[in-house]
């Protein structure tokens, strides 16, 4: 019998809590009143309150990837169009994100059709919202009526974990309290699609073919692995397999890294030198749920027929195509034929302990000139000296086990790829989307989608566009560490502009649109009710690092003050690249 008391706003938080959604990132609105009515006092689900949309969909997204599925509530057209850039970012980087809203109700439409009201945050077009989302989800519906409801809505559910992507629903007005069935007690899951078997046969045919005829083999893994839940069958491959492995950045800590087989992580000319000859020496790439960047241009254009590829959009080897083959069944095939066969036709030739996996801390960087005309002013703090004394300081603490990192794209971003010795899913970056601006909106859902602390580095320019979210973590008593590189200027920008500026010299200038106003953060942490300190040498950094363990119950901004003209070695190899 129908319970009149339970409601489509219950039944959807009903099925998010059952997946361990335990938190729904939320901006308030009249259209969606009865949604964010029914969470507010909903058991086992907490309402987020955020300052605005990016902060919301950044935390959303960081959520989404640590917890396995995120939801965030928004009010219709003024609301979910300022929330669209977060959410492209969660649908480009797989992380599977619930989008609510709700529309004009049944008779704001019939008003419009009657006088042509235009209602407020509507463009005229009541579908908009919805047609606008079906761009970066993998579902998008409006929901008319309760009639049916339930099944539309665990479909989207079941879309968002079967792809790891975003899904959008919202609702005419008053459905969101009209009454419905209660679901089952049986959590949702994501859909098994099977692969068809003549197709798979051939791929891993030919696949073998250019793995086997391969003298230095070398596994390349992508971030959706660790999505799909593979991260042990990639173990396993790699296993049984001997092959070293490489990730992408946005992979990065696909696995935990560590031992003789992880040589680092492959952020093109970014990467440590022993990483980057290791790519350059190998003949086969068996690439498995890797997103190929535009990061990645060199090594596609120069590696495209050695590359062995497997990942949710297709399966390919050399330059072979085939349809209907899931990376799942793929992988599986993969790890039987390198448990089956003979040591002399999957055994890699090179020996193993030749090669020298980085430093378990932060390996010494490729310095450029900009690097070394720091060499003889020790105390000067710079992008890879910060580097290797947080991480040193992470590392002797034994706290790598109990942080998040998350960055968005910075030249931050390009020198903390060298870091070795992360914890599995404990890098959270804007790799792909390169969205400036995430790591501090993401802080919030990394830091309560995984139970760990949140440990962000920012660029200035970055912080400065979604800095609210500061006050968003300090409303929510969160301890995350924002450390923001001020240089005052746009430095990543700068690079592809005119990496000349980066020399000595008051002839070498910024260009002016890359240049960023001087903030007192300090205040600013004030005012937003989190702790603040200033560094400006090595030392205060140290003595900084070791008080960090003593904030339990709001957030604390670091202003790290770096030299304007500091251009690490891996920018400017990435700034030169032809």
């Amino acid at each position: 019998m129908l319970n009149e008391t339970f409601t489509v706003a219950d039944y959807l938080l009903t099925r998010l809590k059952q997946l361990n959604v335990t938190e729904v990132f939320q901006i308030p609105g009249d259209y969606v009143k009865h949604f964010t009515q029914t969470l507010e006092d909903f058991p086992g689900v907490n309402a987020i309150g955020c300052a605005n949309e990016l902060d919301a969909g950044y935390a959303a997204d960081a959520y989404g990837r640590t917890r396995g599925l995120a939801a965030i509530s928004l009010q219709y057209g003024v609301s979910t169009y300022s929330a669209l850039n977060a959410i492209a970012g969660a649908y480009v980087e797989r992380s599977p994100v619930v989008v609510i809203s709700a529309t004009p109700g049944s008779d704001a439409r019939n008003i419009t059709n009657m006088y042509g009201v235009l209602y407020h945050h509507s463009t005229g077009n009541f579908q908009a919202d919805e047609e606008i989302f079906k761009h970066v989800t993998v579902g998008a519906i409006t929901l008319s009526t309760s009639v049916g409801a339930t099944d539309k809505i665990d479909d989207l559910i079941i879309q968002a974990l079967t792809h790891q992507r975003p899904v959008y629903i919202a609702c005419y007005k008053e459905v969101w309290a009209e009454p419905c069935p209660q679901p089952t007690a049986t959590p949702l899951k994501a859909s098994v699609i099977k692969s068809e078997p003549l197709a798979l046969q051939n791929a891993l045919t030919q696949a073998w073919m250019q793995i086997t005829a391969a003298k230095k083999p070398l596994i390349f893994a992508g971030v959706e692995i660790l999505r799909h839940g593979l991260a042990p069958l990639l173990q396993q491959i790699i296993d049984a397999s001997g092959f070293l492995y490489t990730t992408t950045t946005l992979g990065k800590t696909v696995l935990d890294e560590g031992g003789n087989k992880f040589i680092g992580t492959y952020a093109d000319a970014a990467s440590i030198d022993s990483v980057v000859q290791t790519i350059a020496e190998s003949d086969c790439f068996l690439t498995l749920g890797t997103i190929m960047t535009d990061d990645y241009l060199f090594f596609i254009e120069n590696q495209y027929p050695n590359v062995v590829l497997a990942n949710t959009e297709q399966v390919r080897a050399g330059y072979y195509l085939y349809e209907g083959v899931t990376m799942a069944d793929f992988m599986e095939g993969l790890l039987q034929l390198f448990k089956t066969s003979t040591p002399s036709s999957s055994t890699p030739s090179y020996p193993l302990t030749s090669i020298a996996p980085p430093q378990p801390v932060y390996p010494e960087p490729w310095l450029s000139n900009s690097d070394k005309q720091w060499a003889n002013q020790p105390e000067v703090i710079t992008y890879n000296r910060f580097f290797q004394h947080t991480m040193k300081f992470l590392t002797d603490n034994k706290l790598l086990s109990e942080i998040v990192m998350t960055y968005g794209v910075s030249s931050s971003l390009y020198v903390a790829t060298n870091a070795y010795g992360l914890k599995q899913n404990s890098f959270l970056s804007s790799a792909a989307w390169q969205c400036i601006g995430f790591e501090t909106g993401a802080a919030m859902g990394a830091q309560l989608g995984s139970g760990k602390r949140a440990w962000t580095v920012a660029g200035d320019g970055g912080f400065m566009m979604i800095c609210q979210s500061l006050s968003t973590l300090a409303r929510n008593k969160l301890n995350a560490v924002i450390f923001v590189m001020s240089n005052q200027v746009y430095a990543i920008e700068q690079v592809y502009v005119d990496i000349t500026s980066f020399e000595p010299g008051p002839q070498h200038t910024f260009d002016t649109f890359d240049i960023l106003p001087k903030w007192d953060y300090m205040a600013l942490a004030k005012a937003f009710n989190a702790d603040g300190h200033r560094v400006t040498t090595i030392d205060e950094l140290n003595n900084l690092l070791k008080t960090l363990a003593h904030t339990v119950d709001k957030p604390t901004l670091v202003e790290v003050v770096i030299p304007q003209k500091d251009l690490p070695g891996q920018m400017y190899r990435l700034g030169t690249m032809p």
